[in-house]
């Protein structure tokens, strides 16, 4: 006869957070949201720490070079997608490792032929006024010289005058070397006044430019995820078939942690694919696996040896797996169950395994429900989806920008290797669908404001470190009522157009 579990499956809007006593210490910037990533024993550090609890899905509308990079800056990690080639996901991965904080690649060449008309259109299109000069005007080209505003006059000179006349040429230029650090970039830039300093390799080919309003810039992200190199962090996806290919590309491109990416983890074919990591790099190559929804699911791929799983079947926004095939839970009553499994395998075997609550996170508080439900932190698709860092198209939809979103499942993904049990290299059905999200600018604008709401409630809870929330948390379920309660209801609503645009 089929197992029932008793009761209900929940969501986390079936939950509210009861407030405990908060001491004057409880104040936002004394909170700290640091979180194992990796597993560690008893009385060891993790091999990896995340400085938030947020990492972004393995999809192909989420998670490419701009993301890792940007959500690194952030102190979260990005988990690049392997529903591609792995020699395409090596490169993402490499290009996430090789971009150095501080050093950006100029997106505004010229070439020496090119004419002050030409300089001025791309500084309007780009918002740039410093222009490195290269033979090829490619990013990467040999530097023959820099353009800056003050070296021409568009109102009084021809707008037909070549870029190699009024240039500042390579030779009367400051540059640093491939090796030079930030520290010591800001340092030339102050000690010779200079704006930008060009940073070039053995054969003078331009590889970055450090820019002296980036100094303060630096200095306002703490929280960085860096690897002993000071190199941003990042993760990559790998599936349950072409592992033996695909590792070793990754690894040798520096990612620091994989993540096998399948829809249902309770499985010997993620078994296998730990085993061969294992068997082949020993400890030293970090991975995680899932999806799981129950304690067994969890104590099997914790005894396999994966270093932290992920919580969560069809809870994600654009994932249809539920209504597909019928399977999942309700991702709340997913990862409370999977924290208490996570927490006696501890008291048992005396190694923790951090658990990722992966989907059903709508709101942000959401993610704090997630975090005192037992999660270590939070993977999410949809909230990463909306920014200008993801690699999806922004677009104009019924006068409203937009972001395109599609999941793993989908025909557009063709993610077969998420999907398939062994059979034909194709989707049979599609278990996620292709959608938008609504545009909602910069990563770091947004990221911020969330963090601030997490830090606020753990604050009402007396806590200051995730495990202490984790250990004060009061939780209680609500009804449909009260949920109608919780939000504006019973008044009219004012206009929230800026007063001055509706007086006329």
């Amino acid at each position: 006869m089929a197992t029932f579990f008793p009761g209900e499956s929940h969501t986390f809007s079936e939950y509210l957070l009861v407030p405990g006593y908060s001491s004057s210490q409880c104040i936002p910037n004394n909170v700290s949201l640091k979180t194992p990533l990796t597993r560690f024993k008893r009385g060891e550090k993790p091999a990896i720490t995340l400085n938030i609890p947020m990492v972004s899905a393995i999809m192909q509308s989420v998670s490419g070079v701009d993301m890792g990079v940007a959500l690194a800056t952030e102190g979260g990690l990005s988990f690049i997608y392997g529903s591609q080639s792995a020699e395409s996901e090596a490169a993402m991965v490499k290009a996430v490792k090789d971009h150095k904080a501080g050093f950006v690649q100029s997106d505004s060449t010229l070439t020496p032929d090119m004419t002050m008309e030409q300089v001025i259109e791309l500084k309007e299109k780009t918002g740039h006024s410093t222009m490195p000069v290269t033979d090829d005007g490619t990013p990467k080209g040999k530097l023959l010289g820099i353009v800056t505003s003050r070296d021409y006059r568009p109102s009084r000179d021809d707008h037909q005058t070549k870029v190699s006349e009024f240039m500042t040429p390579r030779e009367q230029l400051i540059v640093g070397d491939k090796n030079i650090s930030l520290k010591v970039a800001n340092d030339v830039i102050w000690d010779n006044k200079l704006n930008a300093l060009p940073i070039v390799d053995d054969n003078d080919h331009l590889m970055g430019i450090v820019f002296r309003k980036d100094y303060d810039s630096h200095k306002t992200n703490p929280n960085e995820l860096l690897d002993g190199d000071k190199r941003y962090m990042v993760g990559a996806g790998i599936n349950t078939r072409d592992y033996a290919e695909r590792v070793p590309l990754l690894i040798e491109a520096g990612a620091d942690v994989l993540c096998i990416d399948s829809s249902e983890g309770f499985s010997e074919w993620q078994k296998r694919t730990i085993e061969w990591i294992r068997a082949n790099y020993g400890e030293d190559v970090k991975v995680g696996a899932g999806n799981v929804v129950d304690a067994e699911g969890f104590r099997f791929l914790a005894d396999c040896g994966a270093d932290f799983i992920k919580v969560g079947i069809g809870g994600g926004s654009i994932c249809i797996t539920r209504e597909t095939k019928g399977i999942g839970r309700g991702q709340a009553t997913a990862t409370i169950e999977v924290a208490k499994a996570r927490d006696e395998y501890f008291e048992e075997t005396g190694i923790y395994v951090p658990i990722c609550s992966d989907g059903g996170i709508v709101y942000d508080h959401h993610i704090s429900l997630a975090l005192a439900m037992g999660a270590d932190f939070v993977m999410l698709g949809r909230y990463f989806a909306r920014f200008d860092e993801s690699p999806s198209a922004k677009v104009m939809v019924n006068g409203t920008y937009m972001k395109e979103y599609w999941g793993e499942g989908s025909a557009r993904a063709r993610n077969w290797g998420r999907y398939d049990l062994g059979g034909k290299k194709s989707l049979s059905f599609e278990e996620g669908v292709d959608s938008y999200v609504p545009y909602a600018g910069s990563l770091k604008d947004n990221i911020a404001v969330t963090l601030l709401k997490i830090k606020s409630t753990m604050c009402n809870c007396g806590a200051l470190t995730i495990p202490e929330f984790r250990d004060k948390a009061k939780l209680t379920t609500v009804s449909s009522t009260s949920i109608v309660e919780g939000g504006a209801h019973d008044v009219l609503l004012k206009d929230k157009t800026p007063y001055a645009s509706r007086v006329r």
